[in-house]
């Protein structure tokens, strides 16, 4: 006979990720002339439930490396941009996740795919990718089996006769 049982568990209950990309501008002291490089660090964002959305607050800093002076001086521009983003995840089951663990994984670190100059205004598009985890209590049923195993019998005791048969199957010569 067989009967059920439940386990209580923390499992995910909802996963996915979302592919980003923003718009920015940083504006200069002086007019650039071109753009040298831009470099993206100290990625930050954590992610909490607000209604039934998950909401990744965030920030990285920027570095502008450009020239201005028809291209005779350089500069870097450094700022801190914080991010907003809202992300629908769906869940596997319908259930309230208000209480559970939420868990965020940057799938593609910010990048800066295109940089351009408007006057004082250094406008760039950041693209990035985040990955959600919701990890909540489930259940999980088993089926419980009332039947034990039997235990299998190993006999392995030496009697007289196994040792006359090694002692009879040994070639004493083999060496030579």
């Amino acid at each position: 006979m067989s009967n059920y049982k439940e386990i209580v568990t923390k499992a995910v209950i909802g996963k996915g990720k979302k592919y980003f990309k923003n718009k920015y501008n940083v504006t200069s002291e002086v007019t650039p002339s071109t753009i040298l490089g831009c470099w993206i660090i100290n990625n930050k964002f954590k992610g909490y439930v607000q209604g039934d959305d998950v909401v990744v607050d965030g920030s990285f800093d920027i570095n502008i490396w450009y020239s201005y002076d028809n291209d005779s001086k350089t500069n870097v521009i450094n700022d801190t941009i914080k991010y907003n983003e809202v992300i629908n995840v769906k869940t596997k089951l319908d259930v309230d996740f208000n209480d559970s663990e939420i868990i965020v994984r940057a799938l593609k670190q910010p990048t800066c795919s295109n940089v351009q100059i408007n006057g004082n205004t250094i406008d760039f598009d950041i693209e990035k990718e985040l990955g959600i985890e919701i990890v909540g209590d489930t259940k999980v049923k088993i089926m419980i089996e009332e039947d034990e195993d039997k235990w299998e019998v190993f006999d392995d005791t030496v009697t007289e006769e196994v040792e006359e048969e090694i002692d009879n199957e040994v070639n004493e010569d083999f060496l030579q």
